[in-house]
């Protein structure tokens, strides 16, 4: 099989030659630059042969464009933070209106999916990075997210929607500039974050109406559920190909998502296939690898899954 038949089967829950596998780790020290993220994403894609790449953007990329200001600060896992934040108080909320979606820090995300997609040399699926509404909201206001939609939801509510406008268009003109499908992350549907309640309300209905922009046109769409304890059936009611969540260090466990999402799941090597049977699953992590993994450890992935075959 092909990367891309085997990949489109595992989400079917269709025959494999062998599950597909993929893995991903930040690059914090080229990813400002739409070359740098680029070739990085191209290198690792020769050195590791993936079923698919996902696109490894700045997990801050979606807020640079309204004022967020990040860097690196050194986390093991890569990912940039923002440094100061573009919602300081409520009334700010008021200035996150729809942004053009091929423009500033989004435009150089377009463009390095452009280069992905020239230089790559086989047919893995590109996934682009997509974060949900509420996510972006969280990583322009930080902590006072919360407090304002518990507050005064209606200050924060045409923000969401704002966020949500903009990054739909984004998904379509993402397609456009060669990504296949997107990975895309919520780390706001977990109780650590908001109710089940909250969620319901301002989470999962703009996320899909970001889905409803991409449906028919994403070939894979592999929904990332972040933290412990995760409002996993509401998100598995989601119209996406495939989940991925901390299966190791959250619940459901790999096996019982399996029963009760009904596309593929994707999760850490190990037991996966053992709890799957080795249909309708993808190797891969729960969430970002630290940049400190060992290459060793990522070589006895693929090997593992490549055994199976």
């Amino acid at each position: 099989m092909t990367k891309r038949e085997r990949v489109l089967s595992a989400a079917r829950r269709g025959p494999v030659d062998r599950p597909p596998v993929s893995f991903w780790r930040h690059v914090p020290d080229v990813d400002h630059t739409a070359a740098g993220l680029a070739d990085a994403m191209l290198a690792f894609q020769r050195k590791w042969d993936l079923d698919f790449v996902k696109v490894m953007s700045s997990g801050v990329y979606c807020v640079e464009d309204w004022g967020c200001r990040v860097a690196y600060q050194g986390s093991p896992n890569g990912a940039k933070q923002c440094t100061e934040h573009a919602v300081r108080s409520r009334a700010d909320w008021a200035r996150i209106s729809p942004l053009d979606e091929g423009a500033g820090a989004l435009g150089r995300e377009l463009e390095a999916v452009r280069l992905i997609a020239r230089g790559r040399a086989d047919d893995a699926p590109i996934l682009h990075t997509l974060f949900s509404p509420l996510t972006v909201a969280r990583k322009l206001a930080g902590d006072r997210l919360v407090e304002d939609l518990r507050a005064e939801p209606a200050a924060v509510e045409p923000a969401l929607d704002a966020i949500t406008d903009t990054m739909a268009r984004h998904a379509r003109a993402a397609l456009e500039a060669g990504a296949d499908g997107f990975f895309f992350a919520t780390q706001t549907a977990a109780p650590d974050v908001v109710t089940v309640e909250e969620a319901a309300r301002f989470e999962l209905p703009r996320m899909r109406r970001i889905l409803d922009a991409i449906a028919g046109r994403s070939a894979l769409t592999l929904l990332h559920v972040h933290g412990r304890d995760v409002y996993f059936d509401q998100a598995a009611a989601l119209p996406v190909h495939a989940m991925n969540w901390h299966d190791r260090l959250a619940t459901p466990t790999l096996g019982d998502g399996h029963r009760r999402f009904a596309g593929a799941v994707a999760a850490e090597v190990r037991d996966a296939i053992a709890q799957t049977g080795g249909r309708g699953v993808i190797i891969g992590p729960g969430c970002v690898l630290p940049l400190a993994t060992p290459d060793a450890h990522l070589a006895a992935v693929v090997a593992a899954v490549k055994a199976a075959a």
